[in-house]
């Protein structure tokens, strides 16, 4: 069964709201071995929202709307729907009772335009709404299921979960769809695709996808299978033949973050980590603290923006800060190397750079960062030049750090 979604909302054609139920949705209905093979987000106008259910009530199995059932005039879907399959609406007493018996209950006076929620086109079924007062509808027409369903994530995510996936598990037949991600870190997206598309051209099932994602590659393979252990023994096949083509610059094969990742290795060697910033601010602690139970391997770090506080808090001495400048090899080293013996950490990192988009020099251009990484052994200093914006350079540096940490560890 093939499936489209269609996101109702002017709110959604702004910079300011993105659609995040489509992503709950695909994969739930993935799981269910259903694949989406349309999305369309569409205002709440409603000529262009006819339009666009009408183009896939001639492709689409299945079809989900999502948003527009709510009380005001500018929530039209459900109107859009009978006008275009010619279902009148009609009031349902059980639903009336029930957003009567909401407000009732809130000791609130009922607005009369929320009897719009109780209309229901002729013959489908409504779904119940425990989060909020708009009801979902199913129907079928023609042999396709079409569901409505509220906007709001936390009404949507409910509904679909306890009424709308036990409907469509029992349509959906019983082909599984499984998925799996390779994560890949210190190869550019050309490199990845040189070294692993002798190895997925041949196979039609599983698919292979490639994305470019902010500080690393990802190898997306998708099986179609009669089960899930068939379907993850197709992905067995050929993701263990990408994995040993790109070696130990697969950091995750299971969904896992950069960090997730370098907090498994802390913890499992038994070490624990420092950092001292500059240009990224406070990123990599930030990314670090993401990870519950982070404070059993992280111990802290400090963000010495100024050459000041380089000196005071990383103890960075103040000669080679001025003999090379705050933005070194050398400065990368020694803070670092500071941080780590002030906080009593296994490791150490120090990051320096400029971030831009001003203060770059010919020697010293915007995007030039150094990470040092130090143990009680030795230091090494990465030198780095990442292009884009600020937000990206800072990105790409936290990322490195977290890269060599994981090198380090895994030695």
């Amino acid at each position: 069964m093939d499936a489209e979604i269609i996101a109702v909302g002017s709110e959604l054609l702004t910079p300011f709201r993105l659609d995040t139920n489509s992503l709950f949705l695909t994969s739930k209905l993935n799981s269910l071995g259903i694949e989406v093979r349309f999305k369309t987000v569409v205002g709440d106008d409603p000529v262009p929202l006819a339009e666009a259910f009408g183009t896939a009530l001639k492709r689409s199995r299945l079809i989900i709307l999502t948003g527009g059932l709510g009380p005001t005039e500018d929530d039209r879907t459900r109107e859009v729907v009978s006008e275009v399959l010619g279902r009148p609406l009609h009031e349902n007493e059980e639903i009336r009772a029930r957003i009567e018996k909401r407000y009732k209950r809130l000791n609130r006076e009922m607005p009369p335009n929320n009897l719009r929620q109780a209309l229901v086109p002729e013959g489908a079924d409504w779904l119940e709404n425990n989060n909020g007062t708009a009801p979902g509808i199913w129907m079928e027409h023609d042999g396709i299921i079409i569901l409505l369903l509220p906007g709001p994530p936390w009404e949507l995510e409910a509904m679909f979960d306890s009424l709308g996936m036990a409907r469509l598990a029992c349509v959906a037949g019983n082909e599984r769809i499984r998925s799996r991600v390779y994560k890949v870190v210190g190869l550019p997206e050309s490199e990845v695709d040189h070294r692993i598309a002798p190895l997925y051209r041949p196979y039609q099932n599983p698919t292979t996808t490639i994305l470019a994602c902010p500080g690393a590659i990802e190898v997306h393979l998708r099986a179609r299978a009669a089960s899930e252990s068939e379907g993850d023994a197709l992905l067995d096949d050929l993701g263990d033949k990408i994995e040993m083509a790109l070696g130990d610059h697969v950091f995750s094969a299971r969904g896992e973050s950069l960090e997730e990742v370098v907090g498994i290795y802390l913890v499992m060697k038994q070490q624990t980590l420092a950092v001292a910033e500059s240009c990224t601010g406070g990123l990599l602690s930030e990314r670090l603290t993401r990870i519950p139970g982070s404070s059993d391997f992280f111990l802290g770090g400090v963000v010495c923006y100024s050459n000041k506080l380089k000196t005071k808090l990383a103890g960075v001495p103040a000669d080679w800060i001025e003999q090379h400048g705050a933005v070194s090899g050398v400065v990368a080293q020694a803070m670092s190397e500071g941080i780590r013996k002030r906080a009593g950490a296994s490791l150490g990192v120090g990051v320096t750079g400029i971030a831009g988009p001003g203060g770059g020099l010919v020697e010293k251009p915007v995007g030039l960062v150094f990470i040092g990484l130090s143990d009680s052994r030795s230091t090494t200093v990465r030198q780095f030049q990442f292009p884009g914006t600020r937000e990206r350079i800072r990105q790409w540096a936290s990322q490195m750090a977290l890269e060599m940490i994981r090198r380090k560890v895994r030695e």
